[in-house]
């Protein structure tokens, strides 16, 4: 049974399918993820075409089937992120925490709070945001919907909020100093990487400054998510792979800077 209907959305990707028509995923408010047939949207200057690009948010009037595909017949209210598909950097971070969202909740489950911190997100993004930290940030806050949610609040052994902090895997979250002998297999991560994943956990992105971080501080924190990420969540994703070898290239792709 089918049902039109008016949703706020943002894209996740779009896949050709065929000559003219597209295969659409997008992020409902009301509904979840749901893919979508999107028949003769080739013409650059449409308006179904602009809105189906991925990272755009807009008010979608949508033919919803309870099962299979739905289709897209509208859209009003479009916001596309132009700045995100012209930096390489932008949009190779949007990319991969938008696949991460996809991963996050299976298809047609409503998840609001997903919803949101994914647009607020990519919107800081494309503000000109660090899109690393923000990428940070969303990572952060998924372990939550992942299911996994390690303590980042206190020692996870006495409790403490104050002081010098480690992650260890045996206690799913952190240890205070007075505590590193309990693990002598802790990550050894630098606390200040630790200090900022765990303002990072509680922090509001809708009220977030501007925010400087030291090259080798910021490779600790990668350190630090992607190993919670590996032994955790143990997602492969294609996007998070391609951000890896950018910073192979890093030096050669802003010469120019």
């Amino acid at each position: 049974m089918a049902h039109l209907e008016e949703v706020e959305g943002i894209v996740l990707y779009q896949r050709k399918h065929r000559e003219r028509d597209f295969l659409v995923k997008i992020f409902t408010k009301r509904f979840g993820k749901i893919m979508f047939f999107v028949r003769g949207a080739k013409r650059p200057q449409g308006e179904i075409f602009q809105a189906i690009q991925p990272f755009t948010t807009a008010t979608f009037i949508a033919d919803i089937r309870e099962s299979g595909l739905s289709f897209l017949r509208g859209a009003k209210e479009i916001e596309q992120k132009r700045d995100l598909q012209l930096d390489i950097f932008s949009n190779a971070y949007a990319t991969y925490v938008s696949a991460l969202a996809d991963a996050a909740v299976e298809d047609r489950l409503p998840y609001p709070s997903l919803y949101h911190l994914l647009v607020t997100g990519l919107h800081l993004i494309d503000e000109g945001y660090n899109p690393e930290v923000i990428s940070n940030i969303l990572e952060v806050k998924f372990l939550v919907v992942f299911g996994v949610g390690p303590n980042f609040s206190a020692c996870s052994i006495c409790g403490k909020t104050k002081g010098i902090f480690d992650y260890s895997d045996k206690y799913h979250g952190i240890l205070c100093s007075e505590h590193f002998l309990e693990d002598p297999r802790r990550l050894h991560v630098d606390p200040k990487a630790v200090h900022l994943v765990r303002l990072y956990s509680v922090m509001d992105l809708e009220k977030i400054g501007e925010i400087s971080i030291k090259k080798s501080t910021q490779e600790e924190i990668k350190r630090l998510i992607d190993h919670i990420y590996d032994q955790l969540v143990g997602l492969s994703l294609k996007s998070k792979k391609f951000i890896d070898n950018l910073y192979k290239w890093e030096d050669t792709l802003r010469k120019d800077d």
